[in-house]
């Protein structure tokens, strides 16, 4: 088996990565296209309270299990299948079940951190950053958690002022300097989203 091609998609909270990363899915066949999300592998936190759980600063590297992302990484690049965390944001803790990821030619590996640690970012192929104003990604992310995650209007807007804002201005922002391509307007650029797949296709067939 040929070593995948591996492309790194990364931006602020609400930057539209995941619909980026969608966009790109559904260009190819899903035999040979996986989606690694930087959010499983929020580090296992059940030796903690729930109490103490809500506390952690969810957009920090110390709160992401880097080590174990880029093992998965490694192993699917060298053909072997792995067991992918699933993360409970109601409870602030993993699952106990696992997701089974196969070794694919593609391996969209997404999340805000993802090109911060050199590590993982030197098995990108291609590394992305979507662009996208500060109002639109905080008006996503509140859809978002109140919706998905079970969060009070309040609660969003507390963490996005005291934790998501400084740490996308000390940790995320500054990895647009590593990008190969940025994207603004998120999912809807699809000039870009053309590029990147056309990119893809050309890798593959070399």
């Amino acid at each position: 088996m040929k070593r995948p091609v591996i492309i790194g998609i990364t931006g602020g909270s609400g930057s539209g990565k995941s619909t980026i990363s969608r966009a790109i899915f559904e260009k190819f066949d899903d035999e040979c296209i996986a989606t690694i999300e930087m959010d499983s592998y929020y580090k296992d936190q059940s030796q903690l309270t729930f109490e103490e759980r809500v506390k952690t600063n969810y957009d920090h590297p110390d709160a992401f299990d880097t080590d174990l992302l880029i093992e998965h990484i490694e192993a699917l690049s060298n053909g072997q299948a792995i067991n992918k965390p699933i993360y409970d944001f109601e409870i602030h803790n993993r699952k106990k079940e696992t997701i089974l990821v196969q070794p694919r030619d593609i391996i969209i590996v997404e999340g805000i951190l993802v090109l911060e640690d050199e590590k993982l970012r030197n098995l990108m192929d291609i590394k992305i950053f979507v662009d996208t104003d500060p109002d639109v990604r905080f008006i996503r992310r509140l859809v978002r958690d109140i919706k998905e995650r079970g969060r009070t209007v309040q609660s969003v807007i507390d963490q996005y002022l005291n934790v998501v804002r400084p740490m996308h201005m000390q940790f995320t922002e500054p990895t647009k300097r590593y990008a190969d391509l940025i994207i603004p307007e998120g999912g809807h650029n699809k000039v870009a989203i053309d590029v990147i797949t056309a990119n893809i296709k050309h890798i593959l067939q070399n």
